[in-house]
C-alpha cells in the first residue's frame, strides 16, 4: 500500500470517517474512490485537494512518514 492510501485511512479512522464520506465530500463516486484505495486507480496530484478538504488535513498529512 503506498503511503498516501496508508495516511488517508489513518486520518479516516482517526476521524471516525466512512469511506463514502469521504468520497462523495471529495466529489467521487464510492466506486471511483474505492478503486483509488485498493490501488485500481491512481491518485493524482489534482485529486489532493479535494480528498485533503474531505479529511480535513494538509497535504503534508497524506505524503508524511509516521513514526513509530
Amino acid at each position: 500500500m503506498n503511503i498516501v492510501v496508508y495516511n488517508i485511512r489513518r486520518i479516516m479512522e482517526e476521524k471516525g470517517l466512512k469511506q463514502k464520506y469521504v468520497a462523495e465530500r471529495s466529489g467521487f463516486t464510492a466506486q471511483e474512490f474505492s478503486n483509488m484505495m485498493n490501488g485500481r486507480k491512481s491518485i493524482s496530484v489534482g485529486y489532493i485537494r479535494s480528498i485533503c478538504a474531505a479529511l480535513d488535513a494538509k497535504p503534508n498529512d497524506l505524503f508524511e512518514l509516521q513514526k513509530s
